[in-house]
């Protein structure tokens, strides 16, 4: 499989405020195009608070795996310089970071609605999008495909639904969580209760739990759980945005 990745610094641009756009970096898009002729679809992966770089290997595992099924992947960097700093703060604690959190998600659902919109103005696009979330990227996901309505389809690894969205959630697309039921950072009820929230409101949900499994299991290198979420997230894609 042949894949042509571009970095994409403006992709979202023109979608974003002026004031959005000021905040450097938090816009940048790396595209995987997958080798496949005529209109695609495409899924945007939002990575967790740490960032791409950190194991941006484990991000690029779950594009190949899209790439395979004829599927274009889009990194993005949701975050600004701001955010950035805020959270990652010496600082900070786990109850100003949430409390961060909370004022943000709205912004950073913003900017992958921007993308969505770029995504959906290429000539190659099929007209289908999913999102693909980890932890913080996957509150964001589905804070996101609650206010879209053009999401396709939504992916979810032990992350859940912001509670400010929570109380007034009309509609998710087809959707599939992962989580460990060892995770210690995101409680397994989160995940459980995001696919409560999903059927309340007809959408078609999976939960799939991992015994015994941490936080972020499917970044390992060695855990053979670590290609089983894989796999089973990029053939979820592929039903609903590819067939």
């Amino acid at each position: 499989m042949i894949t042509r990745r571009t970095t994409l610094a403006g992709l979202a641009l023109l979608s974003l405020s002026p004031a959005a756009r000021s905040e450097p970096g938090h816009d940048v898009v790396t595209r995987h195009a997958a080798d496949a002729s005529g209109k695609r679809p495409a899924v945007i992966l939002l990575h967790g608070s740490r960032g791409i770089e950190l194991r941006r290997r484990a991000y690029e595992r779950y594009a190949d795996a899209l790439l395979a099924k004829g599927i274009d992947a889009y990194l993005l960097r949701y975050m600004t310089e701001t955010d950035m700093a805020m959270l990652h703060s010496k600082t900070s604690t786990k109850e100003s970071r949430e409390a961060y959190d909370a004022t943000r998600f709205d912004g950073w659902s913003d900017t992958v609605s921007a993308t969505v919109t770029s995504i959906l103005g290429r000539p190659d696009s099929s007209g289908r999008v999913g999102l693909l979330g980890f932890s913080l990227g996957g509150f964001i996901a589905a804070n996101t495909a609650a206010r879209d309505e053009r999401i396709a389809a939504l992916a979810v690894l032990y992350g859940g639904m912001p509670d400010a969205m929570a109380g007034k959630l009309k509609h998710l697309p087809p959707m599939i969580e992962l989580h460990g039921e060892a995770d210690q950072n995101v409680s397994i009820a989160s995940g459980k209760k995001l696919i409560e929230l999903a059927k309340s409101v007809g959408a078609e949900a999976e939960f799939v739990p991992y015994p015994g499994k941490p936080h972020g299991f499917d970044f390992s290198d060695t855990d053979p759980m670590t290609a089983d979420a894989i796999d089973r997230v990029s053939q979820f894609f592929q039903a609903r945005l590819a067939s």
